[in-house]
């Protein structure tokens, strides 16, 4: 079936707003398709359009509600709206365990929106590796705005600052310590932080916390820094959903302004070639000498032999052989 892929005609049909294009070259991207080089140049003459925005936090503060939500903003606003929503992956088949997201029902059949569930398949951090080439298939296909959900799992999302363009964080009253307890993480990476579910008790005060913590981290700091705004809302009722989408606005502006946005991109571009290339050498060892030399390399650093900088040397060196 791999060989019958016209990697050109579907990346035409993906930019031509086709859903099955795109899903097709995002598979072909989670899968590692020998295609997989293919896809990316046809892809790069394309991208660098699209906003990321990321979406993070605790577990429980009603992250895909809000996405829903912010899909439904920026396409009142006009805007085609590519959402990747990376959640847990099942230990048996290794598919997304949420799969087809049923809380973003209400976008299935707008064509002016892509959801796409992926899979972490066991990758730290929050998103899945494969989520940077899929950021590219969105962005090449026409999208104006590409939302990052990542998985529940706390203070290991700070990963996804990595390739979004804004980063928000949420949070919900009734957290307890939930604030102190995520500051040395999350809420360390936030642009935008969003108190959502803010019709409960203790909203307020988690706002008040926010806002505190943010002036005490500022303090001491030089000038012209951006300052996270704290937004209000209650995104199953769309209440505050419309600011959010402002601010987020606001700290693109504020990013092209000092010239920030082009050293997030440069950092984000850096960070996936350096992942690509770290990935052929763990082939090239897995494959050096019928994949044996490591592994003969470390019975010698036992036996007292070598040491492990002697023996990382003597590997890089038949690596590059």
């Amino acid at each position: 079936m791999e060989r019958t892929v016209d990697v050109a005609e579907l990346v035409d049909r993906a930019r031509a707003g086709q859903p099955r294009a795109v899903a097709r070259l995002i598979s072909l991207v989670e899968d590692a398709s020998p295609r997989l080089r293919e896809v990316a140049a046809a892809l790069t003459p394309y991208c660098g359009n699209a906003r990321v925005v990321g979406l993070t936090g605790p577990p429980g503060v009603g992250k895909s509600t809000s996405t829903s939500a912010l899909v439904r903003a920026y396409r009142e606003r006009g805007a085609r709206v590519g959402v990747l929503a990376v959640d847990p992956s099942s230990p048996f088949s290794g598919g997304a365990l949420l799969g087809d997201r049923v809380r973003m029902g209400e976008h299935a059949t707008d064509p002016g929106v892509f959801i796409r569930s992926m899979a972490t398949r066991g990758h730290l951090g929050g998103l899945s590796w494969a989520t940077p080439q899929a950021l590219r298939v969105l962005d090449a296909a026409g999208c104006d705005v590409v939302l990052v959900e990542t998985v529940g799992v706390g203070q290991s999302e700070v990963e996804v600052v990595s390739l979004a363009d804004t980063t928000v964080v949420l949070l919900a009253p009734g957290m307890g310590d939930g604030v102190q307890a995520a500051k040395a993480g999350v809420l360390e990476i936030a642009d935008v932080f969003v108190v959502n579910k803010a019709d409960r008790d203790g909203a307020d005060q988690t706002a008040r916390d926010l806002k505190h913590m943010i002036s005490l981290g500022r303090r001491d700091r030089e000038g012209g820094l951006w300052r996270p705004p704290v937004v209000k809302a209650v995104a199953s009722r769309g209440e505050g959903v419309a600011e959010v989408v402002d601010e987020i606005e606001n700290h693109h502006a504020w990013l092209v302004e000092r010239g920030e946005l082009g050293r997030r991109r440069t950092a984000r571009a850096a960070r996936e070639v350096e992942a690509i290339a770290l990935e052929r050498v763990r082939s090239r060892i897995g494959g050096l000498r019928g994949g044996t030399a490591l592994e003969a390399l470390a019975g010698r650093v036992v036996v007292g032999e070598l040491d492990p900088y002697a023996a990382a040397d003597r590997l890089v060196e038949g690596v590059g052989g």
